[in-house]
């Protein structure tokens, strides 16, 4: 993610945050500093960096369940808004997927229920108004308002809608009853709606609530396409999608001759391979234009070329190229044969025209034609 930092690493995940995050640190700070000078400006920088604490245990709930099942997250990011955790993908089983988007409000349950029994932190009704209402105001104790702001966590992560804790939940438990597709359609529909409510309720309320619609509805949207990406994907193998009709280099030959290239044909990305057809490296038209300001035209495309390239068999299922490509961030990948010599390509744009196909008619069916 651009104009983030890491801090560092618990356990190979990259913990990083967002510069958006630190630019709320400082008007947090400040506004308090206004308000009540530079104690109260720093009891509520001090308590907006426990709040991320507690968001960031969250993300680490969802990170452990899905290690439990195999599946890495390579990087946590702190934004504003909260914490994102890239997991590599979701778990195959409705039930691990429950397990795993569970998992984080448990946290905030856990460290909710250790402030005020552990540590006897007083949470009436009052005191979770003020903690979700005043995170400002220095006259609240901070331990009240953290419990508070962890109960509001856990019942906003359980709205039935995406990209929320619930909206997950939901489509899990429609998943163990029905096709996993119509279950994501569904739960979309769901959260869409409930992000209509709460921009109507915004209309009369709370302004914020416009807001935290917008990103709800979109967010639905989206998860519903990843959903029929993954669809797709999980039943077509890397051929059924790959582009068979390409043009390569080779590594004797120069950046003039790949501008003519690609001034030739509709590529962007171009393989490199040896003379037994074997992938020895990428080059993308950004990648050419670059090394155009800074090299000259004599110049090898294996100056410019990402290698060693990233490849996936004729024969891998379609949703292991797409992770390949995604854990590479390229935008294409070659596609090799039983020798490893190549024998396609699979790119962002070929699999994007296949989504566009799939929307407009979602019973098409890909892969080769009888007869």
């Amino acid at each position: 993610m651009h104009w983030a930092i890491t801090l560092g690493r618990i356990g190979g995940t990259a913990i990083r945050i967002h510069m958006t995050f630190l630019l709320l640190l400082l008007w947090i700070g400040v506004s308090a500093g206004l308000r009540g000078g530079s104690e109260a400006a720093l009891a509520n920088v001090a308590f907006i960096v426990l709040l991320f604490a507690c968001v960031l245990a969250h993300e680490f709930g969802h990170i452990l369940m899905a290690r439990h099942f195999g599946i890495q997250t390579p990087e946590v990011t702190l934004l504003p808004i909260g914490g994102v955790a890239s997991l590599e993908r979701m778990p195959d089983k409705p039930s691990e997927q429950l397990l795993v988007a569970i998992a984080g409000p448990a946290v905030n349950v856990v460290i909710a229920l250790m402030l005020v029994i552990v540590l006897g932190v007083s949470l009436d009704a009052s005191s979770m108004t003020r903690g979700l209402a005043s995170i400002d105001d220095p006259r609240h104790g901070i331990l009240s308002r953290l419990a508070a702001a962890n109960i509001f966590l856990v019942i906003f992560n359980m709205l039935p809608a995406f990209p929320m804790d619930g909206g997950r939940v939901l489509n899990a438990i429609l998943a163990m009853n029905m096709d996993k597709r119509k279950a994501l359609q569904i739960s979309a529909r769901i959260g869409q709606g409930l992000a209509l409510l709460l921009g109507f309720l915004g209309l009369f309320g709370n302004p914020m609530l416009l807001f935290v619609a917008i990103f709800v509805y979109i967010a639905a949207a989206g998860e519903a396409a990843q959903g029929d990406l993954e669809s797709m994907t999980s039943t077509l193998a890397v051929r059924d999608a790959m582009e068979s009709k390409f043009v390569a280099l080779y590594p004797e030959e120069t950046l003039a001759d790949a501008v003519d290239k690609l001034l030739a044909t509709p590529q962007h990305e171009f393989p490199v391979v040896d003379h037994f057809g074997k992938p020895v490296g990428l080059l993308t038209r950004d990648a050419l234009l670059a090394a155009l300001r800074e090299r000259p035209r004599e110049a090898s495309v294996m100056d410019a070329a990402q290698a060693p390239v990233p490849s996936v068999r004729i024969s891998d299922r379609l949703d292991d190229g797409l992770r390949e490509m995604t854990r590479a961030g390229a935008p294409a990948i070659s596609v090799v044969d039983a020798d490893g010599r190549i024998a396609g390509m699979l790119t962002m744009q070929n699999i994007a025209e296949m989504m566009m196909v799939r929307a407009a008619n979602p019973d098409w069916k890909f892969g080769p034609r009888p007869g």
